[in-house]
């Protein structure tokens, strides 16, 4: 080596270093900067947080079972996703090559996630009302997770469900809507955009089944019927943030099902329980794993599976039903769950072989014989009429 290559290899390693002391000077700066405010961040120098006392035996399912069993818990909360539904057969709308993702292009959605943006729906909300035919309740039947959250309920113990799921599943298992927050709304209620007229869900699906989209009467059929369904762009329920902040400081145990805990706030509420309370994730993956970042500077953020200073966090990794059927099996409710799904799946069969043939003859009708036609209403307590039939037909949502 040269020289002058020698000189410039000597000067590029001083200003490496000189980098580094930069960068640990900036270090030592933060760390003095939240030790004003008693907040570790990683530095021996600062005095640590002792780790919170273990509550569970093992960190396993089986030591949440034991938890259960004992009595040491009787305010759960249950927060859940998409995954605790894929069961039921609930079409994804995202995933090219699926019949109902075919059916949407004819709009020429700018993507799929449109369908939920406020803005879009306002424009055009054919493509909402042919996905909700699709979705809406009474379609589905609940699976064995929803039975197990139904089952916390009959044991006392279920303080709420947190859902981000939209598809009613929980309610028709059982769970009283009183325990049930559903974050993203439902189809349980609807509005019209216009007036802010309150609509049953009865009154929706007999348009949306009829391939009508739900219009106002009050505003003489001028303002669109939209479901409570939560979109981009819109605020969640009022309901919401009231409960969060009266049932996540009780909470003695989370269990949090089916879902990638990315979108928020659902996503922080695993951070608002006490810092004891044990938290249980039963997920295809794990999700919801802490920033180790975050953690350095003694801050919670989200869940620790692998350290060495996990103590609280549990993960079943496999499918929700699967994850419920093994807990309940460990806590001793094997035989309650069965009777649970069991019900479920004879309701499930009796209702496909009474189901009446006119049903989807009815929902086929052309705009022509239903223009004219008086509806029978289905109005909201208080209401005079329910959403009203409109000549704005929604091209056919069958599949190819």
């Amino acid at each position: 080596m040269s020289a002058k290559n020698e000189g410039a290899a000597a000067g590029a390693d001083d200003k490496e270093g000189d980098q580094s002391e930069s960068v640990d000077s900036q270090v030592e700066s933060l760390r003095n900067f939240l030790g004003r405010f008693h907040l570790s961040a990683g530095s021996s120098g600062q005095e640590e947080k002792p780790k919170p006392e273990q509550l569970l035996k093992e960190l396993t399912l089986e030591g949440i079972a034991d938890f259960i069993k004992e009595g040491k818990c009787k305010k759960v909360i249950v927060m859940s996703g998409a995954g605790i539904s894929t069961s039921a057969g609930i079409p994804d709308f995202r995933t090219p090559g699926t019949g109902l993702y075919d059916n949407l292009q004819k709009y020429n959605l700018p993507n799929p996630q449109a369908i939920f943006e406020i803005g879009f729906f306002k424009e055009n909300p054919e493509p909402f009302f042919t996905l909700s035919k699709e979705l809406f309740p009474g379609a589905f039947y609940p699976t064995p997770s929803h039975f197990f959250i139904h089952l916390l309920h009959e044991k006392g113990i279920l303080l709420r469900h947190y859902t981000q799921n939209i598809d009613g599943l929980d309610r028709m298992a059982g769970v009283p809507d009183e325990l049930i927050m559903e974050a993203h709304g439902s189809f349980h209620t609807g509005h019209c955009l216009n007036c802010n007229e309150m609509y049953t869900e009865e009154s929706m699906r007999e348009k949306i089944m009829a391939d009508l989209i739900p219009r106002c009467a009050k505003c003489n059929e001028t303002g669109v019927v939209k479901p409570d369904v939560v979109f981009f762009g819109e605020s969640l329920p009022p309901r919401f943030p009231t409960l969060v902040s009266e049932d996540f400081p009780q909470c003695d145990l989370l269990i949090v099902m089916g879902t990638s805990l990315v979108v928020q706030p659902f996503a922080s509420l695993i951070d608002k329980v006490p810092e004891m309370t044990p938290r249980l994730l039963i997920n295809m993956e794990k999700s919801g794993k802490a920033d180790p970042m975050m953690m350095m500077f003694g801050f919670p953020s989200g869940m620790d599976f692998d350290s060495d200073d996990k103590y609280r966090d549990v993960a079943y990794i496999g499918p929700c039903d699967e994850g419920c059927e093994k807990l309940a099996g460990f806590v001793g409710w094997k035989k309650e769950m069965t009777v649970l799904v069991n019900e479920g799946e004879a309701k499930k069969k009796k209702k496909g072989e009474t189901e009446s043939p006119t049903k989807d003859e009815t929902a086929k009708t052309p705009t022509s014989a239903t223009k004219d036609q008086k509806p029978k209403t289905s109005a909201s307590p208080g209401k005079k009429s329910s959403a009203s039939p409109t000549k704005d037909k929604k091209p056919s949502s069958k599949k190819d």
